[in-house]
């Protein structure tokens, strides 16, 4: 019996799984189970139409999913130390990019730049456009909306529209119908 050795070993064959099932109606709607076995905290159902990216290598267990998302194409998660958590029933575009590292602009002789690592949560029910970029230390509120090629750098408040390079307020969304009616 063939046993895979290490998490990233696991995780590599796992991935590249998921990723290069055929594209169809079937793959999209259960490729989550193979991101589950990658160790991607997958907490229920949902539609990944993949592929995704996961780097560095060894950390697919710092990207939690929530139930009954859709995940479109080519999105990423950089994820070297800290966490993308990724709440109930969200919808995330293709080319979506979560990066919870950065580098310094101040430059050390000797040193380079550094990293940091902060988290990237993402409450349920928000919608993140196609090619938007979500930065480090980010929260996107409920049912926040980003717009398509946004750039993140600050928090999204629950219910508002985002968008613009850097993403800024645009509009109210509201509250869902049934929470106005009590």
């Amino acid at each position: 019996m063939f046993k895979l050795k290490g998490p990233s070993v696991r995780e590599s064959v796992f991935l590249a799984l998921a990723n290069h099932l055929p594209r169809s109606a079937w793959a999209d709607r259960h490729r989550y189970v193979f991101f589950r076995l990658a160790r991607v905290g997958v907490k229920g159902r949902c539609t990944i139409w993949g592929p995704l990216t996961i780097r560095p290598i060894g950390c697919a267990g710092n990207v939690e999913i929530g139930a009954n998302c859709f995940i479109n194409t080519h999105v990423r998660f950089g994820v070297p130390r800290d966490k993308v958590i990724i709440g109930d029933r969200v919808l995330i575009g293709p080319q979506v990019m979560f990066e919870t590292a950065s580098h310094s602009l101040r430059y050390v002789e000797g040193v380079g730049r550094g990293m940091t690592t902060r988290p990237i949560t993402v409450e349920s029910e928000a919608w993140i456009g196609g090619g938007a970029i979500i930065t480090q230390g980010v929260t996107i509120g409920r049912g926040a909306v980003v717009a398509a090629g946004a750039v993140v750098t600050e928090n999204v408040d629950p219910y508002t529209v985002v968008g613009g390079v850097p993403a800024t307020y645009i509009r109210s969304v509201g509250l869902p119908a049934q929470k106005m009616a009590q």
